[in-house]
């Protein structure tokens, strides 16, 4: 397969881990089946990114994710069967931006290709907490910066698969249409929301890019998903933030639920729903596709604010 500059090796290795997964990927492919699909295959580190590339590769490629819908993405630890499956990529799919801590191990054992979505984003630094000053990695959250995750998809896939480059280039500029759609109704839904109550609160900072693009404030208990990222002090400076400015309902994203109750209980807010960021639901849950994810959060944080919260 022809390699080009889009695509990025890992910088090195750690011997410790590659011994590991050495004997994990070993032992998994005692168990790997060949597959009868011989289209190229694309492993995303997500399910948000694989409904993308999904959007823009059409039939013309196979694509995966390494995690299942509702998986936590920050601190995932990939089984053998994933190291398998990435022993078997064609190309990889990483966000970049810090937010696959894990990729490195990962990738130590697979010779595909890999490509970081986020290349060309205008990072937001973390403002609060262990991460202060460490890329934001949830640029996804911006439309603006999801075009760029599909221009670079379509130049990945117009690589790898060179005879279907004008498919992917249709698909991925019909995509972008849609992105515009979904950016519009968002900035409308959001603009309605009264001056005096356009903040966000949230247990995660998962909602620069988006409170950037469409003027709300942003309060958040940590900056990103990690064992002991919350304390003490940052529940008590949420507290009061939520106190002082009469912020009306609070937030928790789906892959961490529950932890916003304290603020809650302390202030009287209420809790204005469940968001989804780090993994796409099942197709029975609200957020299947990450067109729907952006739909059903905005839905939800213009509700609550506005006074429609549960």
């Amino acid at each position: 397969m022809t390699k080009y500059s889009g695509f990025r090796k890992p910088a090195h290795r750690l011997a410790g881990a590659a011994a590991v997964l050495a004997a994990a990927l070993a032992l998994a492919a005692c168990s790997a089946r060949p597959s009868s699909d011989s289209r190229p295959l694309v492993l995303t580190t997500f399910t948000v990114m694989k409904d993308m590339a999904k959007s823009i590769a059409g039939d013309r490629l196979r694509v995966e994710s390494i995690t299942s819908p509702g998986e936590e993405i920050h601190d995932y630890q990939p089984s053998p069967e994933d190291i398998r499956r990435g022993a078997d990529a064609d190309l990889v799919i990483q966000n970049g931006l810090g937010l696959e801590r894990w990729f490195e191990k990962f990738t130590s054992q697979s010779g595909a290709e890999t490509v970081v979505a986020s290349k060309g984003v205008t990072p937001i630094p973390i403002a609060e907490g262990d991460h202060k000053g460490e890329p934001n990695p949830h640029a996804w959250m911006s439309p603006k910066n999801a075009k760029i995750y599909v221009d670079n998809m379509v130049a990945a896939f117009s690589k790898l698969d060179p005879s279907h480059a004008k498919e992917f280039k249709a698909n991925g500029k019909a995509y972008k249409a849609r992105l515009d759609a979904i950016a519009n109704d968002m900035q409308k839904k959001l603009a309605a929301v009264p001056q005096e109550q356009r903040a966000l609160v949230t247990c995660e900072g998962a909602f620069s890019y988006l409170t950037r693009d469409y003027g709300l404030a942003e309060h958040y208990l940590w900056g990103v998903n990690a064992e002991g990222a919350m304390t003490p002090k940052r529940v008590a400076a949420v507290q009061d933030s939520v106190k002082k400015n009469r912020i009306p309902a609070v937030f928790c994203e789906s892959t961490v639920e529950g932890k916003m109750d304290a603020v809650v209980q302390a202030t009287g807010a209420k809790y204005g729903g469940t968001l989804y960021v780090d993994s796409l639901t099942d197709a029975k849950g609200p957020a299947p596709t990450y067109l729907k994810l952006l739909e059903y959060d905005t839905k939800t944080i213009a509700s609550g604010l506005a006074g429609g919260a549960s």
